[in-house]
């Protein structure tokens, strides 16, 4: 099975190649903008599957559909809420959520291998997967949160803090001044709403910034620990898994 990413943030598309590869599927190409997909396809059979992002570096994917008959099957993978993945539903479209579960990925790739005995992909109705999405196609990510400290509520930066942790099934941010808030939701949920590029996801436990990390230190068993300026409650350690990834992310 040829299979293709094309996802504009470089440390998302080679964490997808390294899930795909532990479902023995090989990424033949990572195509990063529309101008670099449209050029590929002119000089490039057809895969039989396509990984694809909406919002690349410099337009919407859906451009590259407008310029080449793509004759392939086609997952989305986005950053998008619920309620705006109902285009992708109405439209008959396999879609992951980022960041994409791999249970989830394996989902929709056997998804997929079920249908290859028929002939031609379902079509897409790009227009009305546009026309659904009727939000800004920008991302936005969470800049400040409200806590509420007695019976008052208190707006903290995302500059201020430090990390994100859970504890005894409960949400904490810990900020730069060491003051630790209890948040609504989990860390999952966090996760979707915070910028990829400033924030990473270490463990089960933590989610930090980059800016925070005051040092990276070898930790036993192949992981990684992160010290942060004043965080010391518990140790904020990189989980084996996560390792590459982090070092991808911090290199990126």
């Amino acid at each position: 099975m040829k299979t293709l990413i094309i996802e504009d943030e470089k440390p998302a598309a080679r964490l997808l190649q390294r899930k795909l590869e532990k479902l023995g599927i090989h990424a033949d190409a990572m195509l990063h903008s529309v101008a670099e997909s449209i050029a590929w396809f002119g000089h490039n059979p057809h895969p039989d599957l396509i990984f694809l992002d909406i919002q690349l570096s410099d337009g919407l994917s859906f451009e590259i559909f407008e310029k080449i008959d793509i004759k392939s099957a086609v997952i989305f993978t986005t950053a998008y809420d619920e309620y705006a993945l109902k285009a992708f539903k109405l439209n008959s479209i396999d879609y992951l959520l980022k960041p994409i579960d791999e249970d989830d990925l394996e989902t929709a790739v056997n998804k997929f291998s079920a249908r290859i005995p028929s002939s031609r992909p379902t079509a897409i109705d790009f227009e009305q997967i546009k026309a659904l999405l009727a939000n800004p196609f920008d991302k936005t990510y969470k800049k400040r949160f409200t806590v509420k400290i007695g019976h008052q509520l208190k707006v903290i930066s995302i500059d201020e803090v430090e990390c994100f942790y859970s504890e005894n099934k409960g949400t904490y941010l810990h900020t730069k001044d060491s003051r630790d808030y209890l948040l609504d939701g989990t860390l999952e949920e966090l996760e979707r709403e915070l910028d990829p590029a400033e924030f990473f996801r270490v463990s089960r436990k933590f989610i930090v910034p980059l800016r925070a990390i005051k040092e990276i230190a070898v930790y036993s068993n192949s992981r990684l620990k992160v010290l942060l300026p004043t965080y010391k409650a518990d140790e904020v350690v990189v989980s084996r898994e996560k390792v590459s990834d982090f070092k991808a992310w911090i290199d990126a």
